[in-house]
């Protein structure tokens, strides 16, 4: 095998095997292997979170202190959001065959990920109210799943009910005559799907 069969298949990888003598070359071969390996399991990673998400937030966080990213993770594992900062080219190989394949326009910049996994407005919920206290985290786009969403229905969706919220008042049903607790059951997913498409209409 000859120095540049070596290195064909391996992506990004302009390096010229003349500058290698060849332990160089064998070390140079193996980084980059193992580069693409780290990036193949981000991508996987993320796209079986994706997958499985409900919603998903995207803030730029240029600016923010480590120990300010420190609580936004801890705060994040509370409430049942998924964080992570990943290129936004793996970002956008992670997002197909998704649901949230249009954010794409979107990914640009230094960004951080939030995908909600327990609640649709629980990672939008996270970063509005975390920027209020730091500036330097900024909101640039959203969805749930039903097209891409600017900044401006942050609010919209943070105020999307918690899991809690929904079972307090599906339990409340338990009150009522069994005929209007078949119908409140039967009218949720419906109901849902309006929201969601509100939200993003909205002007």
């Amino acid at each position: 095998m000859t120095k540049r069969q070596m290195f064909d298949g391996l992506p990004n990888c302009n390096v010229d095997p003349k500058y290698f003598g060849a332990a160089g070359l064998k070390k140079e071969v193996i980084r980059v292997a193992l580069g693409l390996a780290a990036k193949q399991a981000i991508v996987k990673e993320v796209n079986e979170v994706a997958s499985k998400a409900l919603s998903v937030a995207v803030a730029e966080y240029r600016g923010m202190e480590v120990a300010d990213m420190t609580v936004l993770r801890s705060k994040a594992r509370e409430q049942g959001v998924y964080l992570k900062v990943i290129r936004n080219t793996l970002a956008k190989r992670a997002f197909e065959g998704t649901q949230f394949e249009d954010m794409e326009p979107a990914l640009k910049g230094p960004l951080i990920y939030g995908f909600s996994l327990d609640a649709p407005g629980a990672s939008a919920r996270l970063f509005k109210d975390f920027a209020k206290e730091n500036k330097n985290l900024q909101v640039t786009a959203l969805s749930t799943g039903n097209g891409l969403m600017g900044a401006d229905k942050l609010d919209a969706v943070a105020s999307l009910p918690t899991r809690d919220e929904a079972l307090a008042k599906l339990l409340a049903t338990f009150k009522a005559p069994v005929s209007k607790f078949v119908r409140t059951v039967n009218e949720v997913p419906s109901k849902f799907a309006r929201v969601l498409s509100a939200i993003k209409d909205a002007k």
